[in-house]
């Protein structure tokens, strides 16, 4: 049986742990909290901004009530559309200064769905995925490692399974090439019954910091241009295509009328575009076309 009440725990836990570890990081930092509440749903968004480390960093939290669910926001239940929904989750976005650091992403999210003289549904969603712009290989190894290890004791190819799902998903279709390096995103899980799936969920969460932290600590003091910042710019531009165009979490919420401060809250600071813009081919930006957005079993 499905308890929602020990999903909202968690994820306000995890809001806290995340904004906790990420403020060490860029030296004490402290995130803005601000609690919202807008039409008749409620959140709490934590913003860090201007740090050292990071430009911009959001934990965002909401709890949406009494929706009816539009179809982006499943894959495999598009016939519980009549339903009324509460929907709750957790969304991390970091956008570091030094381009040597990579963006990250994480969401965990709660769906319950109920309909008078019907049996209820549910279901978990999320997933953590990362962006660099200087990609380092012992980094994406690291990152994939810890998405393996998180999943094992889930199952012999549940890693596999996530991380080809992400990879299929951060795909941005318009220019042909991946987000980022990927990670793991997973989608309608509701077997085999909530426990599984909640510990699932739990695991997702709190690996992710012990995937990122780790290359944070280690690229954060990494010296860096005015080239290497010009290119992150231009890179964070593929951030803002995919968010706003295949971005289920985006459509989600604009779709459902929510509050657009939060909803956008995934989006960078800054951001340029250039026309036909070209880099040297044995250049580091090459190199990250070449050798690291391409899909790779990074664990072979």
């Amino acid at each position: 049986m499905y308890n929602i009440n020990s999903v909202e725990k968690f994820l306000l836990n995890l809001q806290d742990k995340i904004c906790n570890v990420l403020s060490k990081e860029d030296y004490n930092k402290v995130f803005k909290r601000d609690q919202w509440n807008y039409k008749g749903c409620k959140g709490q968004s934590c913003i860090l901004k201007n740090g050292k480390i990071f430009e911009q960093a959001g934990v965002n939290y909401s709890y949406v009530d009494n929706v009816r669910i539009p179809s982006v926001a499943t894959t495999y239940h598009k016939k519980f559309s009549d339903y009324i929904f509460r929907a709750l989750g957790i969304s991390i976005i970091v956008h570091p200064l030094n381009p040597y650091v990579p963006t990250s992403h994480a969401n965990i999210r709660f769906f319950l769905g109920e309909k008078t003289g019907a049996k209820s549904i549910w279901w978990f969603g999320g997933g953590f995925d990362m962006t660099p712009f200087y990609a380092f290989k012992e980094d994406v190894v690291h990152w994939h490692k810890t998405a393996f290890d998180i999943c094992l004791p889930f199952g012999q190819f549940v890693y596999n399974k996530y991380k080809k799902w992400c990879d299929q998903y951060f795909y941005i279709k318009h220019r042909n090439e991946q987000r980022g390096i990927g990670g793991l995103f997973f989608d309608d899980l509701n077997e085999p019954d909530f426990d599984y799936c909640f510990e699932f969920a739990q695991a997702i969460g709190n690996g992710y910091l012990i995937a990122y932290q780790p290359i944070v600590a280690r690229r954060k003091n990494l010296l860096w241009s005015e080239k290497e910042r010009q290119f992150q710019l231009y890179r964070r531009g593929r951030y803002v295509e995919f968010n706003l165009i295949y971005d289920r979490g985006t459509i989600f919420g604009l779709r459902t009328n929510g509050r657009i401060e939060s909803i956008l809250i995934s989006m960078p600071p800054l951001v340029r575009w250039e026309y036909n813009y070209q880099f040297d081919e044995d250049s580091a930006e090459a190199s990250l076309y070449r050798d690291f957005l391409p899909i790779k079993d990074w664990l072979s």
